[in-house]
C-alpha cells in the first residue's frame, strides 16, 4: 500500500476559486490514472438501474446498520457522508465502501433524522448532498475512536443528533422529525448561489475547501470522473457550513499547503475494509479523516482540519502548485 505522504506528494493544487466566505482549490494528479470509472459503479447509478438495493437490516431495523445488496457484476462505490433517504429514518454512511459484485453486506451508518422511526418505503434512495463538513469531520473522528476502542465503525449518535439540532436552530430550519435534509431544503436557494459559483476543472480528481471560520478539508478520488459526479454534492456540504462562517472573502493558500502537510504526516492505522480493500484511519490532533485503499490505489481520501497553524511540519512531502 502506498503511504499517504507519497500519495499527497503526487498531487498538484490548482488556482483557488472564492465565493463570499468559501474558497475551494481543485486537486490534480501529476500523472492521470489510466484506470477508468467503468471498474466500479456509483451508488446513485446502481440504485437507479436496479442493480443495487439499500434496506433496513431487518423488519425491526437497526439504527447504526443497513443492508446493502449489490446485484450487479461490478463493485459499487458508497461514499463517506452520503445521505440515504427513506425506510424507517434517514441515515448517512459512516465511511467509504467498495461493495463487491454479487454480494450482500452490512454497512455502518449514522441516523440524521432523530424524530422518525416508521417506514416511508422499503428501500433507501441517495440524497443529492452529503453530510455537511463540520459534523462529517466530528463523526469521522468518532468512528476512528470507536474502531480503536471496541472495533466497531460507529459514531457518537447522540452527538450527531445534537449537532444537527444546533445547525437547524442556527439556520432557522425546523423539522417535525429533526431531519438533516430539512436544513438543506430550507437553505436550498442560498446554497445554490454557492454551487453555481464554482466549476469542476478537466482532470480534477479532488477538491479542497477553506471557510473563513477556520474549517478546512478535502475529498480526493481515484479518477476525475468520480470527482465530477460528486462535485456538486460536496459543494453543497461545504456551502451549508459557509452559511455560518464570517461573511468576508478570502482564502489562504499557505494555510492550505500546511493542511496538506498535516494530512501527509498524520498518524494512522489500517483495518480490513467493509467490502473490498483496507480502511485507513487518520488519528492525529487537528486532523480527522479516513481513506479507502482498494484495487491497488486510494479510491477515496477525506480529511478535515479545524485549524491551520504552522505546527504542521513543512518538511514532509506535500503537493505542488499546479502550473498552467
Amino acid at each position: 500500500m502506498v503511504p499517504l505522504n507519497t500519495e499527497i506528494a503526487g498531487l498538484e493544487i490548482g488556482d483557488q476559486q472564492t465565493f463570499r466566505n468559501l474558497t475551494i482549490y481543485p486537486i490534480f494528479r501529476k500523472h492521470t490514472p489510466a484506470e477508468s470509472l467503468s471498474e466500479y459503479e456509483l451508488l446513485d447509478e446502481a440504485i437507479a438501474t436496479g442493480t443495487a438495493r439499500v434496506t433496513e437490516l431487518s423488519e425491526g431495523g437497526s439504527v447504526p446498520e443497513l443492508r446493502f445488496e449489490n446485484l450487479g457484476n461490478r463493485p459499487v462505490l458508497l461514499l463517506d457522508g452520503q445521505e440515504l433517504i427513506g425506510a424507517k429514518q434517514n441515515r448517512v454512511l459512516n465511511l467509504t465502501i467498495l461493495a463487491p459484485a454479487k454480494s450482500t453486506i452490512v454497512v455502518p451508518v449514522s441516523c440524521v433524522e432523530a424524530g422518525r422511526w416508521h417506514s416511508v418505503g422499503s428501500e433507501f434512495k441517495p440524497g443529492d448532498h452529503v453530510m455537511y463538513s463540520r459534523v462529517r469531520a466530528a463523526r469521522a473522528a468518532q468512528v476512528t475512536d470507536c474502531m480503536r476502542s471496541v472495533g466497531l465503525r460507529r459514531s457518537d449518535q447522540s452527538a450527531v443528533w445534537a449537532d444537527i439540532e444546533a445547525k437547524a436552530t442556527q439556520l432557522d430550519a425546523p423539522s417535525p422529525t429533526s431531519a438533516m435534509s430539512a436544513i438543506y431544503d430550507r437553505n436550498a436557494m442560498t446554497v445554490e448561489e454557492y454551487t453555481r459559483s464554482f466549476t469542476w476543472k478537466a482532470g480534477q480528481c479532488g477538491i479542497a475547501f477553506q471557510l473563513t471560520s477556520g474549517g478546512a478539508g478535502l475529498d480526493l478520488f481515484d479518477h476525475p470522473d468520480t470527482m465530477r459526479h460528486f462535485f456538486q454534492k460536496l459543494l453543497k456540504s461545504y456551502a451549508l457550513d459557509a452559511l455560518e462562517s464570517p461573511p468576508h472573502e478570502g482564502g489562504n493558500s499557505n494555510g492550505m499547503f500546511e493542511m496538506f502537510a498535516g494530512i501527509a504526516s498524520a498518524q494512522s492505522f489500517t483495518e480490513p475494509a467493509v467490502g473490498l480493500g483496507k480502511d485507513v484511519r487518520l488519528n492525529s490532533p487537528g486532523i480527522a479523516g479516513a481513506a479507502l485503499w482498494a484495487e491497488n490505489r486510494y479510491i477515496h481520501i477525506c480529511a478535515f482540519s479545524t485549524r491551520m497553524q504552522s505546527q504542521f511540519s513543512s518538511r514532509v512531502s506535500r503537493p505542488s502548485r499546479r502550473r498552467r
